[in-house]
């Protein structure tokens, strides 16, 4: 063979042994959907769990948020549950944040002793508000979004917490959902929900009243992108107890587990991957049992980049920060007692995100340019876009009739013809601009590494 075939063998291999472990996971996901959906219904859930759900404390870290945050307040305030806490987390803010605060909430000195136990930024002040008894807010020294998350654990009162962006809004049942995994099985620790785009959807005092979708193209495509990694990418490893990520935006967890394993690594990019990996980790390592779970109904809407340099930005971050989250917990990788979690999903991502993109944008390249030089016949030309690209689209287009056979956020028939579109469309340019991102990402972060390197030497 010649190194040209053997240059085509492995792409084929490398793009059939990612699809087919998407497609198995896809098996798994719709499984485990329609298991949820015959369990779960929104009149009886709330009504059986009522007496049995724990308090549980919403951290809301908030830098420069003073057009949002007020916003963000109130639809924690119409949440269905129980009994929960609020705690917004100031970090340094430079604008009229705190003023806001202060005014909304009437504000008042909180006297209570600051538990330190994990190490944050300088605090300034504790408040209380006199307005509403159950929320708090934390004034601090900038740190980032992990350091504030740290400090608004060190404070919470209740032993689950969920922290929710500034610029995010749960659905009013959605803390309800999030904690059924944790009543029904004690070893859970951390439980993640689905996030759904909120650009162009109806809102109303923070509340999303209708969802529409956005008219940005880039945000289309997001949305599509959001069933696929949620619907499947996440369900799907659920029952193997392998999933390597609880999404930073909407994810409920154990507090004093989080405590114990150090909580949010603040030099991380990713520190919501980074922290279930060393979890995992780290769990394993001292033999206790635990699960880490997924539901796909509890709904948190989230603002997404609508234009190409901020949606670039965002995944370069994004994939250096998983990168990060793989290296810094090797350790987990074929460890004794590494699990599913060890032996098969962290290897999976190490081999397929990081050098799976390089291999991925090198196909493309060389097949298109070996089959315009005649190097490549059209066969192999044809097998090779049959299978990069045929599969893109199955798996989209199956995540958007998972979609709406089980929960039917989107129900106009006009936003259905024109999500089928975009599934279609995506895989024609978009998927291939998102592989050039990762081979960035994946330059970037060794160029910080040798930088790195080169200061202690």
């Amino acid at each position: 063979m010649t190194p040209l075939n053997i240059f085509e063998l492995i792409v084929l291999v490398y793009f059939i042994t990612l699809n087919g472990v998407y497609i198995g996971l896809n098996v798994l996901s719709v499984s485990g959907i329609y298991q949820y959906m015959q369990s779960n219904s929104v009149g009886v859930l709330p009504r059986i769990f009522a007496g049995f759900s724990p308090p549980v404390t919403i951290i809301t870290p908030s830098y420069n948020e003073q057009s949002t945050i007020l916003d963000t307040i109130h639809s924690l305030l119409e949440l269905e549950y129980p009994q929960y806490e609020v705690i917004v987390v100031n970090d340094g803010s430079t604008d009229d944040t705190m003023k806001m605060l202060q005014h909304e909430l009437l504000l008042s000195p909180f006297p209570e002793a600051y538990r330190n136990r994990l190490a944050t930024n300088a605090i300034r002040g504790i408040y209380r508000s006199t307005r509403y008894t159950n929320i708090y807010v934390i004034d601090k020294e900038n740190g980032d979004r992990a350091d504030a998350v740290n400090a608004g654990v060190n404070m919470a009162h209740y032993p689950l917490f969920c922290a929710v962006d500034a610029d995010s809004t749960l659905q009013k049942d959605s803390l309800t959902r999030i904690v059924q995994p944790f009543l029904e099985d004690p070893r859970t620790v951390a439980c993640g929900g689905t996030i759904r785009i909120a650009n162009g959807c109806e809102k109303k005092e923070g509340v999303i009243t209708r969802a529409i979708l956005p008219s940005s193209m880039w945000a289309l495509f997001q949305v599509i992108e959001y069933l696929r990694a949620f619907l499947y990418g996440r369900m799907g490893w659920v029952p193997l107890n392998g999933l390597l990520i609880v999404s930073g935006a909407f994810g409920l967890f154990h507090k004093e587990t989080f405590v114990s394993i150090g909580g949010y690594n603040k030099k991380a990019l990713g520190e919501d991957m980074e922290l279930i990996i060393r979890m995992h980790r780290l769990l394993k390592k001292r033999g206790q049992p635990y699960r880490i779970t997924f539901v796909p109904d509890p709904v948190c809407w989230t603002k997404a980049p609508e234009t190409f340099y901020r949606l670039m930005k965002q995944r370069i971050r994004w994939h250096i920060g998983h990168l990060q989250s793989l290296v810094w917990n090797l350790g987990l990788m074929f460890s004794k007692n590494g699990g599913v979690a060890g032996w098969v999903a962290l290897p999976f991502s190490l081999v397929f995100e990081w050098f799976g993109p390089i291999v991925e944008l090198t196909g493309y390249v060389v097949i298109i340019w070996g089959y315009l030089a005649g190097w490549i016949s059209f066969d192999v030309f044809l097998i090779f876009f049959m299978v990069a690209i045929g599969f893109g689209i199955l798996l989209s287009t199956s995540a958007l009739l998972l979609e709406e056979l089980s929960f039917h956020v989107y129900p106009r028939p006009t936003d259905i013809i024109i999500l089928f579109l975009v599934a279609l469309f995506e895989n024609f340019g978009y998927r291939q601009i998102n592989t050039v991102w990762r081979v960035m990402a994946i330059f970037k972060h060794f160029w910080m590494l040798l930088m790195q390197q080169s200061r202690y030497t």
